[in-house]
């Protein structure tokens, strides 16, 4: 994760909860990954969250400004890596970059950070919804004016029976494209959309998810130019893939010391038509890390991952194998 900086302030005035918040985002990292790039590095400011609330606990809440996606915001939460590294991404060296990555492209899409209007449902005996119309995502086609928003929704429940724990979700997201990329068959647009389903669970230290989404037009693991892109970016590869994933975890928090155990093995795949590329592409992990609280704001972090990217086409394939060792501390406070 990138270093954070955050300020918000929240009242209530006239029946309703009113709040703001702003998070301040820079990498600390010295260098990308480039021997050309050493000493200046990809770690610019980055605004991520600048949005307002307001509401009450009897009808909900609104949200207007930049935060989390809806569409697998509860995947990345949940994901043990969060406060580790995860994966290297779509090459054969985890060196540089502002952010890890976690399990993006690799047992889930990015939420991202969202431009949104959006809205939170109250609590119902443990159920609750959001949805949003959000700020639309170029899928990077330079020719394709975004005329349409896009829209995101969630449905959720949260139980706890004695020592038991846990919650259930259920979440979409679509968008429609003006164009598609030049030389498929979606050039004259097509239409994103994807949905979810997730649930997590814990009992006296123990903690199990399970997550699994599929959709089109989705990832982005295909490029315009070459088999591998990015994997689990929203919308980039810029025609209508073929897209399904997810993950299962374990973790287990040893007593007395607090050291968090986890395992976890997650894959995304995708599958279309590029030009002269036809076939499909998976990106497979598995990890295992160790997260010690030395204190109650700073964590010690274990981790190794071990990734494979392949793609299997007509025009050729390709296959990346990287292994990951990463030792670090995290700090919150």
């Amino acid at each position: 994760m990138p270093a954070a900086f955050g300020i918000g302030a929240k009242t209530r005035q006239n029946d309703l909860d009113i709040a703001f918040q702003f998070s301040f985002f820079t990498g600390t990292s010295a260098n990308d990954g480039a021997t050309t790039n050493l000493g200046s590095g990809n770690n610019s400011l980055n605004i991520r969250q600048a949005f307002l609330t307001f509401g009450d606990a009897s009808w909900g809440t609104i949200k207007a400004g930049r935060d989390l996606g809806i569409f697998g915001s509860d995947a990345i939460l949940s994901d043990m890596t969060l406060l580790g590294v995860g994966v290297s991404g779509p090459t054969t060296s985890a060196a540089g970059g502002s952010s890890t990555l976690g399990r993006i492209g690799s047992g889930y899409m990015y939420a991202n950070w969202r431009g949104q209007i959006s809205y939170a449902s109250p609590n119902w005996n443990g159920f609750s919804f959001t949805a949003g119309v959000m700020e639309p995502i170029s899928n990077g086609n330079a020719n394709a004016t975004r005329e349409d928003m896009g829209y995101e929704g969630k449905v959720t429940y949260d139980f706890a029976a004695n020592d038991v724990t846990g919650r259930v979700w259920l979440s979409g997201i679509t968008q429609k494209h003006a164009a598609g990329l030049a030389n498929t068959s979606d050039v004259n647009g097509y239409t994103s959309r994807g949905v979810d389903v997730g649930a997590k669970v814990a009992y006296q230290g123990f903690g199990l998810v399970g997550y699994y989404y599929d959709g089109r037009g989705l990832d982005s693991q295909y490029s315009s130019t070459d088999l591998i892109g990015t994997g689990g970016i929203a919308f980039g590869s810029g025609f209508k893939t073929k897209d399904s994933g997810g993950y299962v975890q374990a973790t287990f928090v040893v007593p007395t010391i607090g050291t968090k155990l986890g395992a976890s093995w997650g894959q995304n795949s995708s599958k279309g038509t590029l030009s002269a590329v036809d076939g499909e592409i998976t990106n497979e992990s598995w990890i295992v890390g160790a997260y010690h609280p030395l204190t109650k704001s700073l964590n010690l972090v274990a981790e190794y991952t071990n990734q494979q990217i392949e793609g299997k086409a007509t025009a050729g394939s390709v296959k990346i194998d990287s292994d990951t060792v990463s030792l670090g501390a995290i700090m919150f406070f």
